[in-house]
């Protein structure tokens, strides 16, 4: 599943990315309202963890767009306030699930799993380009009808230049998507990701377009 995490606590912001991300999900982070819409715009979501105290727009605002765009994705909100009428204004305005901080893991793993079982969407298990196949729940990979096995950050990367249909990303999104902390870590291991998927899959699967990024280059 494709997470999208809206906090802009940012230590508690990358707790929860790894925690997430130990469990097998992709997770990509926003740290307020308005780039959590943009985030939005450009990529599909399985759940949307939302904390409704958010800079630039609240998380309140942020779940009332979605859904009056007709936006079905599921919504687990995070919220500091325990008061029940609190709840239910969250779950009012469109929210598919409440929790209130300090919260466990344990307990918001369950809970994005939950809903990501009751939206159910056939595309969320299985990405499909040319000669490659990603299965999402089995965290596998065939290529030519070959099994290739493939460590959780190559996994990461392949499987979102996969969802881009052939555009390309930029070395700075694949580190937002594929890492928990991108701003901790070199751009370099990009590279060095990219090179190993180049080995492990063919030469030729992963383009690199200068000033662009890097893209797959398929036949349908």
């Amino acid at each position: 599943m494709r997470i999208l995490l809206v906090e802009d606590d940012a230590d508690l912001s990358a707790a929860v990315a790894s925690a997430l991300t130990r469990d097998g999900l992709l997770v990509i982070t926003a740290s307020d309202g308005v780039e959590a819409l943009d985030r939005m715009a450009e990529y599909d979501f399985d759940v949307v963890i939302l904390d409704r105290d958010l800079p630039r727009m609240s998380g309140d605002s942020v779940c009332r767009e979605m859904r009056d765009n007709g936006e079905s994705t599921p919504v687990l909100m995070l919220t500091a306030l325990h008061a029940v009428r609190d709840r239910v204004a969250g779950l009012d305005m469109g929210a598919d699930d409440y929790l209130t901080k300090p919260f466990a893991h344990e307990e918001l793993l369950a809970r994005v799993r939950a809903l990501g079982r009751r939206r159910g969407s056939p595309v969320d298990r299985e990405l499909q380009a040319g000669d490659l196949a990603v299965d999402l729940e089995r965290r596998t990979v065939t290529f030519q009808g070959e099994r290739v096995r493939l460590s959780p950050k190559e996994f990461g990367v392949l499987e979102a230049l996969v969802r881009a249909d052939g555009r390309p990303l930029s070395v700075d999104r694949l580190l937002d998507i594929g890492w928990d902390a991108p701003d901790a870590v070199s751009r370099s291991v990009v590279k060095v990701t990219i090179h190993a998927l180049r080995q492990k899959l063919d030469a030729d699967l992963v383009v690199h377009d200068p000033g662009f990024g890097y893209r797959l280059e398929t036949t349908p």
